[in-house]
């Protein structure tokens, strides 16, 4: 080979290759940082979002249960009455019902 041909790829081997190389093979770091960052906060949100919105769901089927059992007792106690005798029983699951009748529209409207 020519020297001279041998000096240019020499030096293209040793001084412009690495360059090159590390031009193409980094990606800059400020420009992808923040984007994965914020990709990653907003898939985190949007699990726990869907994991809030299932736990109140459940919350709610959990709550209507109840519901229906004290309203059943509520029906229960009535009919046991009279015109004459309002049982305190009566009084107190009303006020149990009415109490968690509230809880469950809240947790309906969600968490505003």
């Amino acid at each position: 080979m020519r020297p001279r041909l041998c000096a240019i790829i020499l030096f293209f081997m040793c001084y412009v290759s690495p360059v090159l190389c590390q031009r193409h093979s980094e990606p800059p770091q400020d420009m992808n940082q923040p984007m994965g960052e914020d990709e990653a906060r907003a898939r985190i949100t949007h699990d726990m979002e869907k994991k809030a919105a299932k736990e109140r769901v459940a919350a709610l089927k959990n709550d209507t249960d109840k519901l229906l059992k004290l309203s059943v007792e509520l029906k229960a106690y009535v009919d046991k009455s009279d015109e004459n005798v309002l049982s305190l029983d009566v009084i107190k699951k009303a006020e149990e019902i009415e109490k968690l009748a509230k809880s469950v529209k809240d947790k309906m409207k969600g968490p505003n």
